[in-house]
């Protein structure tokens, strides 16, 4: 067991999308920072979301106003922070008689355009479904008219992965496959024991503050020796979605009302498939092993075939994806009413701070970071510098205009001419300016090494294992991009297999001697 000398100012526990978030914010503060996440980044809930930066429209039924506000302005800083992995979108919102009246619909679509400082995002419009080609793909004569607002459309797991990177680049230390074992304090000092999952290595690490961001396992976290007893509850909530192959040719996405009261997207994504979600569930059971059920899958292709002219049906799925959503439990008797806001949990066994997060969703983490940050103020060295400061410095890759991703693309293609298109076009939104640092001096395509498909070739594979964190091919394939869509199982076993004949170790923890 090795103990670290060192003393960090604050300790994460979760390396999902508000544990790197709270990283980025706190270390950027002038704050020294450890984080560890027992599995990949964005392994658990962060990467299976409906991959949206929104305000949440329906969440104004619940009168959820300050979260709705909250995001909506969330929107457009994450958009001009991260224009390589965000994008605006255009959602059209049937009106479907006997349900949510057209008046209602209109009203909260007025709301959503007012309430949240929309700059950038156009406006919302009425549709005639008849003349307008959105209604092309809906099923003829049932729906006249609609509504198309915006909202963004996200890689999430990739967010997660450059708030980690961001973070690492300004000194915090992140470690994946170690997993938390107990947490004990003392002293005044936290002492965080760890388990390297890939290694055995047993390994101990010191902060003054800790957070919590175990997401699912926030409970199980603080059953690890915290001394404390949660006065919050998390319910877990399944969400599934499914993706099949390209529904429709044009770029808008849909927002479907359903008779039991929710709604489920329609989303063009990856370029050649469509992304239909989610559902809501309570769900008891291990998080790590959540799967969508049979009984999701026909609920979801039962929603979307309600209004598409031709019917999704269940052998149409090309892929399908679970996560369970760590919501504050505030006792709402299903689980579509849930809130979705995040709560904060403070204890200080002897003095020493222990922040539990309970909720939250991609679309607010940033501000859910620096609102942690300022419940630790007072115990933190370095809490108040540069404050608010994540919503102004792009994450990696994103040091460009919201418009420039066209031009960046042009610009890998000038640069590197043996780049197909998409192939560029691939490159640019998954890391922005930061490809041309990827693709380094390649003069031809043999440069890039080899090629193990879908334009996914060995140069590219090694900046993720050297930059971020990649381990597995399902790391690579399913997280820091979605080419096993396009991969066959045999090319990902490949791939997984010169993974591991080329492994490096991971960076050893600092040793004494390192600023305390």
């Amino acid at each position: 067991m090795r103990l670290l000398e060192r003393i960090f100012d604050l300790a994460i526990i979760g390396g999902g999308v508000n544990g790197c978030g709270i990283a980025r914010d706190a270390v950027g503060r002038g704050n020294t920072v450890f984080l560890c996440e027992m599995n990949d980044l964005a392994s658990g809930t962060s990467s299976w979301s409906t991959k949206l930066v929104h305000g949440g429209l329906r969440y104004l039924e619940y009168y959820e106003f300050r979260l709705v506000r909250e995001a909506l302005i969330e929107r457009e800083i994450l958009w001009g922070i991260a224009p390589h992995i965000i994008r605006p979108l255009r959602f059209v919102l049937p009106h479907h008689a006997g349900l949510r009246p057209a008046w209602l619909l209109r009203l909260g679509l007025f709301l959503y355009d007012h309430i949240g400082g929309r700059h950038l995002l156009p406006a919302t419009r009425s549709v005639d479904l008849r003349r307008d080609e959105v209604g092309k793909p809906l099923i003829p004569n049932r729906y006249s008219r609609a509504f198309e607002y915006s909202d963004c459309f996200v890689d999430d797991a990739r967010l997660v992965v450059l708030n980690a990177r961001d973070a690492a680049d300004k000194g915090a230390e992140i470690r994946t496959r170690t997993r938390a074992t107990e947490i004990r304090q003392a002293d005044g000092v936290w002492t965080v024991s760890m388990l390297n999952t890939l290694t055995g290595e047993r390994s101990q690490v010191r902060a003054r503050a800790l957070v919590n961001a175990g997401g699912p396992w926030v409970e199980d976290v603080l059953g690890r020796g915290a001394g404390v007893n949660a006065r919050a509850k998390v319910r877990l909530v399944q969400g599934s979605h499914i993706v099949v192959k390209k529904l429709y040719d044009h770029d808008r996405a849909y927002m479907f009302q359903n008779a039991d009261g929710r709604i489920i997207f329609v989303i063009p994504y990856q370029d050649d498939f469509t992304l239909i979600g989610t559902t809501d569930r309570d769900y008891d059971g291990d998080p790590a092993k959540v799967k969508a059920t049979p009984e999701e899958i026909q609920y979801l292709c039962t929603a979307a075939s309600e209004y598409l002219a031709k019917p999704v049906k269940p052998e149409d799925v090309v892929w399908t994806y679970s996560g369970v959503r760590p919501l504050y439990d505030d006792g709402a008797s299903e689980a579509k009413a849930a809130t979705r806001d995040y709560v904060f949990e403070l204890d200080t066994p002897g003095g020493s701070p222990l922040l539990s997060i309970y909720g939250g969703k991609i679309t607010t983490y940033r501000r859910l970071a620096e609102e942690a940050l300022e419940r630790l103020a007072p115990y933190l060295r370095s809490a108040k510098a540069r404050e608010g400061w994540t919503g102004k410095w792009p994450l990696p890759g994103g040091d460009m205009n919201v418009s420039d991703i066209d031009d960046l693309i042009v610009e890998l293609q000038r640069g590197y001419p043996f780049l197909g298109h998409e192939h560029a076009r691939r490159l640019a939104r998954a890391y922005g300016t930061r490809a041309i640092k990827l693709l380094g001096d390649a003069k031809s395509a043999a440069d890039l090494g080899q090629a193990f498909g879908a334009t996914l070739s060995e140069r590219e594979v090694r900046y993720l294992m050297a930059n971020e964190w990649a381990v597995t091919a399902e790391d690579i394939v399913w997280r820091r991009s979605k080419l096993g869509l396009r991969l066959s199982a045999d090319e990902i076993a490949a791939l997984d297999d010169w993974i591991r004949s080329h492994a490096v170790p991971q960076t050893p923890l600092l040793e004494a001697g390192g600023r305390s």
